[in-house]
């Protein structure tokens, strides 16, 4: 039986390679409903592709035209981020695929969970933002949640069939574009230089905050909440290579790891098909070619939102959502060339010394921290 597909945020990388899943395995899957935030041209030839039955725009003004590229065909139109989390939550679908950026993606992953659906997670803010209540409703209405981001697919896979305690979760790093940047030179980081990622290709949003570290540290709040693991066992190693893709030490000495080439079709197709595995006949790894694979620490000094994110932990509450907040608001400035690198860190600094601290949030203070964390960041910053 063929699993029905809610895809969110279809046009973007993770969304598009998951397509590509579904092209390779057409007796697999049917794609249902297909999300986009502003590109309606990409979804609607999508829609059209795949003949599926509902469009989303969470653009409002862009209804009208992607009505438009659509009237002709049996799909139907939606617009709005209301609507997003609705059709998340709808009964023609059995797995949820979110792909969104971002805060966005929080409310879809609580209307999914909610209706009991499989949940193929790669938006990792609906754990950073709102860990506690998402593992809370997905514990409550038994519903699955498969990881798609690379290290998180590896734990997974390395914690299969173990029934003995973990002493470390050890997620690698690619160290980002500006790895190989000395410290003395990152004030004058540009948006290409930022964008320029040496091993995957992915999204603005998410390189950007590859190069800062801020995207590592929100996978060690991820890695905490998906498998119950204290922040004082989970640690960050810096891979250049991006073959491992993370590793699980066990309290016997054993270390696990799951290699790969860094290609996110792999991961996706995991998440979609377990516990079964895709048959990808051209995905072959020589490890001729790749000979030599090192490891080392982080340097904590130039990377200051890796302890900061394990701090938000810690801390627990509304912290890390309004680190996430903050951040995004500092790295779409950065990508509109309002403010520098350096002063992305600084904004998420700033919100977290004066953004109101809630200890046990509802999703009502979730909106609330992440709407402050945003004023916070837009006065740090001047916009």
């Amino acid at each position: 039986m063929k699993q029905r597909l809610a895809i969110l945020g279809s046009t973007g990388s993770i969304g598009t390679q998951t397509l590509d899943i579904v092209r390779e395995n057409p007796g697999r899957f049917e794609v249902r409903v297909l999300t986009a935030h502003r590109n309606w041209q990409q979804l609607a030839a999508q829609a059209r592709e795949f003949d599926a039955d509902m469009a989303v725009i969470a653009d409002e003004n862009l209804y009208a035209p992607l009505c438009a590229a659509l009237q002709d065909t049996d799909t139907k139109v939606f617009a709005g981020e209301e609507a997003v989390a609705q059709v998340a939550g709808a009964g023609s679908t059995d797995v949820v695929v979110n792909a969104l950026v971002g805060y966005a993606g929080l409310m879809p992953t609580v209307a999914a969970l909610r209706a009991g659906k499989k949940l193929a997670l790669a938006n990792k803010e609906s754990l950073v933002v709102g860990g506690e209540t998402v593992m809370r409703l997905a514990a409550e209405h038994r519903a699955p949640i498969l990881p798609i981001d690379s290290e998180h697919s590896a734990i997974f896979q390395c914690l299969r069939g173990e029934q003995s305690p973990v002493r470390r979760l050890l997620i690698t790093c690619s160290g980002g574009a500006l790895r190989d940047v000395p410290r003395e030179k990152l004030a004058s980081v540009t948006v290409e230089q930022a964008l320029s990622h040496p091993q995957w290709q992915m999204g603005a949003k998410i390189t950007i905050d590859s190069s800062t570290l801020v995207n590592k540290g929100f996978e060690v709040i991820e890695a905490h909440w998906l498998f119950g693991t204290p922040a004082e066992k989970i640690s960050v190693l810096l891979h250049p290579q991006s073959i491992v893709h993370s590793m699980v030490e066990f309290e016997d000495g054993a270390i696990k790891a799951q290699l790969g080439t860094p290609d996110m079709r792999m991961p996706i197709s995991h998440a979609l098909l377990f516990p079964e595995r895709a048959g990808r006949p051209n995905e072959r790894f020589d490890f001729l070619s790749h000979p030599t694979l090192t490891f080392a620490e982080v340097d904590r000094t130039k990377y200051p939102a890796l302890d900061i994110a394990y701090d938000s932990l810690q801390r627990g509450g509304t912290a890390a959502c309004t680190m996430n907040g903050a951040n995004e608001v500092a790295v779409s400035a950065f990508l509109s060339r309002k403010c520098s690198w350096m002063q992305i860190v600084q904004t998420i600094e700033y919100a977290l010394g004066h953004a109101t601290f809630v200890a046990h949030p509802t999703l009502d203070d979730y909106a609330a921290s992440n709407a402050e964390a945003r004023r916070l960041a837009a006065q740090y910053l001047n916009l």
